[in-house]
C-alpha cells in the first residue's frame, strides 16, 4: 500500500476511534499515521500532553496539518488595514444555514454609482483584517474604484476558521457556507447599488477552494474567479480526501476523471489561478487541476467551431520570482483562464504585504493581476452565460 492509502486507511480507523473512545486515546495513531505518510506530527513540548476539544478535533488537526495556511507559520501584527481614505465596514448575514460576519471596503471616490465588486475568502486562521492587509485589496479599490467584501469564517464553525471546502454540503448551492457567502454578496450589492455584471470572487488556499466552489454553484452571480494556492471544485468530500487532495493525489487526475461527470457539465466560468511550484500545504497539481476542470467545462459547452488556444509565456519579477503564465483563449475573446506557475514560491498569496499573514511580496502581484483579468470579463460574461 502507498503511504498516502495507508494514511487513509488510518485516518478511517482515527475517525472510528473518536466516535467510540474520543480525541484523547487516539493520540498515539495519529502520531504514528503522519509519521508513516512523511509528515511532521503536530509539535508538542517535551514532557507536555497535547489536548484535542473531541467535538473540534478533525479542524483541529486539518489546522495542524495545514489545511490552508501552515499552523506554524508567524501571525501578522494585528493593526487594522489602511484606510486609505475610504470606510471599512463591518456587517453581518443569517438563513437558515446559519450567520457569518463580514466586512466591507467603500473607497472614498463611492457617491453611490453601480461599482464593481471583489468577494475574497480568507485562508485558515485569518480573517478580513488580516487578509486585506496582505492581499492589499483595499488600496487598488481605492486606486481603481470598487468595493471589497470579506466574508469571515468563524472559530465556532471551524476551529481553525478555514472555510469547509471539503464537506458535501458546503460544495451545494442554497446550501451551507456557499448560501451564506451569496447571501453576503447579494446583501452588499442590494445595499450600495453596484453593478451586478461585474461582481468577482477570490481566495486563498482554503478561501480558494471556496471561491471556486461559488463561481461553479452560482455562475449568475460571479463573473470571474480567482484562485491562489486553492483546489479544484468538489476535490474532496470528508477529512480523508481532503488530506489526499491537499498532497496531490487528486491533483491533475482529478478532472480527466470528471471529464463525462458532473464538473464537465458545471459552467466554464472564467478563472485566473496562481500557485507556487514549492508549496508543501497544497499541491501544485491542484492549480493544473483547476485549469483541466475549466478545459472539460469549457469542451462540453463550446460551439463545434470554438477551440481553445494555448500561450504559455515565461517571465520574471522585478523583486525576484520567475513564473510561468499559461493563458487559455478563443479568438475574439477575451483570455477565458490563466495558470501562474511562481517557480520558488511557497504556500503565500504572492506580491503581497508582510503585515498580513501568508504572503510574498516577492510577486509577481497576485492582486493587481486578478483585477486586470476580472475588468477584461465583463464584455464576455453575456456569451459565456448563454
Amino acid at each position: 500500500m502507498s503511504q498516502l492509502g495507508d494514511l487513509q486507511a488510518r485516518m478511517a480507523e482515527i475517525t472510528r476511534r473518536l466516535n467510540s473512545d474520543g480525541a484523547g486515546k487516539t493520540t498515539q495513531v495519529i502520531q504514528d499515521a503522519l509519521a508513516a505518510a512523511g509528515l511532521k506530527p503536530p509539535s508538542m513540548s517535551a514532557g507536555t500532553k497535547q489536548k484535542l476539544a473531541p467535538q473540534n478535533f478533525v479542524s483541529d488537526l486539518l489546522g495542524k496539518l495545514g489545511l490552508g495556511g501552515a499552523a506554524t507559520t508567524p501571525q501578522a501584527d494585528t493593526q487594522a488595514p489602511d484606510l486609505n481614505g475610504g470606510k471599512f465596514v463591518a456587517g453581518s448575514y443569517a438563513n437558515t444555514a446559519g450567520s457569518r460576519r463580514y466586512k466591507v471596503y467603500v473607497p472614498s471616490g463611492y457617491d453611490g454609482e453601480a461599482m464593481p465588486l471583489v468577494v475574497m475568502l480568507h485562508g485558515c486562521t485569518q480573517d478580513p483584517d488580516d487578509f486585506a492587509r496582505g492581499t492589499q485589496m483595499n488600496a487598488l479599490a481605492e486606486e481603481q474604484g470598487f468595493l471589497v467584501v470579506y466574508p469571515a469564517q468563524e472559530a465556532s464553525d471551524n476551529s481553525s476558521k478555514c472555510w469547509n471546502w471539503f464537506k458535501a454540503m458546503d460544495q451545494q448551492r442554497d446550501q451551507g457556507e456557499p448560501s451564506l457567502i451569496a447571501g453576503i454578496t447579494n446583501e452588499v450589492i442590494n445595499q450600495y447599488g453596484l453593478d451586478r455584471k461585474q461582481v468577482f470572487v477570490a481566495g486563498l488556499s482554503a478561501g480558494g477552494a471556496m471561491a471556486i466552489i461559488m463561481g461553479s454553484t452560482y455562475p449568475d452571480l460571479y463573473q470571474a474567479v480567482g484562485v491562489h494556492s486553492g483546489l479544484p471544485y468538489a476535490s474532496a468530500s470528508d477529512l480523508t480526501s481532503a488530506l489526499s487532495a491537499m498532497r496531490g493525489a487528486s491533483g491533475t487526475s482529478l478532472s480527466s476523471s470528471r471529464r463525462g461527470g458532473a464538473s464537465a457539465k458545471l459552467q466554464a466560468i472564467p478563472v485566473i489561478v496562481f500557485h507556487g511550484d514549492r508549496d508543501a500545504t497544497v499541491s501544485p497539481s491542484n492549480g493544473t487541476g483547476l485549469i483541466d476542470d475549466f478545459v472539460a467545462r469549457f469542451e462540453q459547452t463550446a460551439a463545434s467551431e470554438e477551440k481553445i488556444s494555448t500561450v504559455v509565456e515565461e517571465g520574471k519579477t522585478e523583486t525576484g520570482h520567475r513564473y510561468s503564465r499559461t493563458s487559455l483563449h478563443v479568438d475574439g475573446r477575451p483570455v477565458l483562464a490563466e495558470h501562474w506557475l511562481i517557480h520558488g514560491a511557497g504556500h503565500a498569496w504572492a506580491g503581497g504585504s508582510a503585515r498580513g499573514s501568508y504572503t510574498d511580496a516577492n510577486g509577481p502581484d497576485a492582486s493587481r493581476e486578478m483585477l486586470r483579468f476580472f475588468s477584461t470579463q465583463r464584455a464576455d460574461s453575456e456569451s459565456l452565460q448563454d
